[in-house]
């Protein structure tokens, strides 16, 4: 996921092209409306990978080189470009005049992403947090350890003694995956977020052992513990941080899709 920190140092570097899908017809590696940027040595996003990315990264600089300020290419997705989508697609290309607006758009665009809140910054967590990186939505790390925080400056990140406040304060629909270091911790910020009633998605790293202690905290706190998935993640194992991260948003990124989904209907 493009992020508008990494767009404004693109356009730091010098001119960019704005490539963006537009009409889809049939199968194509993304969706309308996927955008990357081109900058004469660098880009940032994808429109889908293959030939159809390079043949869109060529034109780009193309259109770089001769100062063209739009730029537009029909591709059908077979064999003639050795990809084999079977659709057809259109793209728009054009100039970014205006930097900051620009990035102000990018951060709008993002801000109607999907929230997911990762409490703890531990290796777990920031495995997490980094797998997320490319994932369209917004991630957040909470801790209130600032050491263990310091081995995730490349993260957006929270140090709080109040992490509760955050989910009260998330916006509906959040999404609350909870490994911090402590068990009454995690407990406290599972009932937190099963209060809510709104969360797309809640999950605690744990076991059958801590799953059935935290039903009876939840329930004597007047909360249904099916809200909550613990252990959370597919079965694997694995104690590799990476593994059990992709075990976790294997897991995730369904509701997340679910629930976007019928927002938008």
């Amino acid at each position: 996921m493009t992020s508008p920190s990494a767009l404004a140092r693109l356009l730091d570097a010098g001119p960019v092209v704005r490539v963006e899908l537009g009409e889809v017809r049939g199968s194509s590696p993304r969706d309308a409306g996927a955008v990357m940027y081109v900058g004469a040595r660098a880009s940032l996003g994808s429109v889908g990978g293959g030939q159809l990315e390079y043949m869109a990264i060529d034109q780009a600089r193309a259109m770089l080189a001769s100062g063209a300020l739009k730029g537009g290419m029909d591709v059908p997705l077979g064999p003639e470009i050795g990809q084999c989508c079977g659709g057809r697609v259109k793209v728009s290309l054009r100039l970014v005049q205006d930097g900051p607006a620009e990035c102000a758009e990018l951060s709008e665009m993002q801000a109607d992403r999907p929230t997911v809140y990762i409490f703890g910054a531990g290796h777990v967590g920031r495995a997490l947090a980094r797998a997320m990186l490319p994932l369209p939505c917004s991630t957040l790390l909470v801790d209130n350890r600032a050491e263990e925080l310091a081995l995730a400056a490349d993260l957006k990140q929270s140090q709080t003694p109040l992490p509760e406040a955050l989910i009260r304060s998330a916006k509906p629909g959040s999404t609350f995956i909870i490994l911090t270091h402590d068990h009454a911790l995690d407990f406290m910020l599972g009932v937190e977020a099963l209060a809510r009633g709104d969360a797309t998605y809640i999950g605690m790293i744990g076991s059958a052992t801590k799953a059935a202690r935290f039903a009876k905290y939840a329930r004597a706190q007047g909360q249904d513990p099916a809200g909550l998935i613990c252990p959370m993640g597919r079965k694997t194992a694995s104690k590799d941080p990476a593994v059990i991260a992709a075990m976790i948003i294997a897991e995730v990124w369904p509701a997340l899709e679910h629930h976007h989904a019928k927002a938008l209907t």
